[in-house]
Formats: structure tokens, C-alpha cells, sequence
């Protein structure tokens, strides 16, 4: 969201995209479309459409299949793409992370022993973990769930981040949780949760980031900015 307040401020000419899994999202100071876009077809189309000629990939470091297609698409259309990515999590002194290497490693990392588990992985890949429904799961979504949840003991708790260690631990102390799940999303507002694990004792499975194609990755708005205007500098003087 404030890359998207700093090119409004700077007056670019910009759309900003929400795949449109979240309901209600926070809306930014730019022209706004919804929706996926049909794959790498549809989205060489829009490009080619609306006549883009740089893509800034800001989606979430999980978004495996949307970066993928960012890739292809704008190799094929001949549009400049860079993603602004946070860094991964790094551990620190005291905490206690097992790594795997995706969801399905995850759930054959849980013990057969039944544990009170916050699974923070978001409410896509929650039937993934069906398969171990003796376990008690903690989650918490953005959005309400809608129907009856994928695991047959788990408590839904609705919120949004940024979160703070203090409320995290209140939160695993009040669930009585003796292990995580969570991805490695990187960032600041989502850490909470691990360094309230590291006070408490509490171990956690770490999903590593799944792979994509090498592109330019940019760790800060001010990184994107400088990246737009050598671009657009280049393409004035060319």
C-alpha cells in the first residue's frame, strides 16, 4: 500500500491489482481492477491492452502462480517487471524452527500425538491438514470462514495484522499452543507471532518460499522508485 501512495504522490500514471480473495481490502490512492487475469494469455493481453510498459510484482512472496505468470508474461510482451519482495524471516538466539520445504512437508512434520497447533498459514491450504485431524488447530483469517471449517477441532479467529508480540502471546497463552505453522512471509507486522514463540518456549514449522524465476527484486518502495525512474529516464532518452 505505499508503494502505491508514492506513485499516486508522484503522479504516475498506475493501476493497482487485487486478485480479489480478500474481502473488503484496503483500497489505494490509485484506478483499481479486480480479478485474475485468465492465466499468462489473459495477462499478455492486458498488458498489451492497456499499453503497460512496467509491471511492479508486490504480491505475497506465497503467491507462487501469479509471479510465475508476471514472469512469462511480460517476457513475452516485452514489459519491464520487477518485484518488491520483503525479506525472508531469519532466526534468532533462542528460537526453536524446523524448515520445510512446503505445505505437504509441514504436514508430515506434525507429531501423531495430539497438539494445539496455530496454524497461521492463511485459509487456503487449511483441508491440507486434514489428514491429521487429531490435533487441535488454531487459526486466524482476515475473513470470516464461510461454511463449516476443513478440521474437525479448530477455532477461527478473525483479525488483521500488523499484530504485536504482546497480543500474540496473550493469544497462544489463551489457546493453550504448543506449536506453530506458519510461512515465511518476511515483513514486520506478521513476525509477532515468532518472537512471541521464541519468549514462550513454543517450537515452529517454518514453510520455506516456494521457488520463482529470477527476476530484479527490490527490497523497498524507495528501491522501486529509483528502478521506475532509471527505466523511464532510459526510455525518454532512448
Amino acid at each position: 500500500m505505499k508503494l502505491a501512495a508514492t506513485l499516486s504522490d508522484w503522479g504516475v500514471d498506475a493501476v493497482f491489482s487485487y486478485a480479489g480473495r480478500t474481502n473488503n481490502p484496503t483500497m489505494p490512492p490509485l484506478p483499481v481492477r479486480m480479478g485474475g487475469f485468465g492465466g499468462v494469455p489473459g495477462l499478455v493481453q492486458y498488458l498489451r491492452d492497456e499499453g503497460i510498459t512496467h509491471v511492479v510484482d508486490a504480491t505475497h512472496p506465497f503467491a507462487a502462480q501469479m509471479s510465475n505468470n508476471a514472469v512469462v508474461a511480460c517476457e513475452e510482451a516485452g514489459v519491464e517487471l520487477c518485484a518488491l519482495e520483503r525479506g525472508p524471516w531469519r532466526n534468532k538466539p533462542g528460537d526453536s524452527w524446523s524448515h520445510v520445504e512446503d505445505m505437504a512437508g509441514a504436514v508430515a512434520a506434525l507429531p501423531e500425538s495430539p497438539r494445539r497447533i496455530f496454524l497461521a498459514i492463511g485459509r487456503q491450504y487449511l483441508s491440507d491438514f486434514a489428514g491429521k485431524p487429531q490435533h487441535f488447530y488454531l487459526l486466524r483469517l482476515v475473513d470470516a470462514p464461510e461454511g463449516e471449517l476443513p478440521l474437525p477441532d479448530a477455532v477461527a479467529v478473525q483479525a488483521r495484522g500488523p499484530f504485536t508480540v504482546a497480543g500474540d502471546k496473550a493469544l497462544l497463552q489463551e489457546h493453550k499452543i504448543d506449536l506453530i505453522v506458519a510461512k515465511n512471509s518476511g515483513g514486520v507486522g506478521a513476525r509477532a507471532k515468532l518472537d512471541a514463540a521464541r519468549e514462550l518456549g513454543i517450537p515452529v514449522i517454518l514453510i520455506d518460499r516456494p521457488h520463482i524465476p529470477t527476476r530484479p527484486i527490490m527490497r523497498t518502495v524507495t528501491d522501486v522508485m529509483d528502478w521506475l525512474d532509471h527505466a523511464l529516464s532510459d526510455e525518454v532518452g532512448a
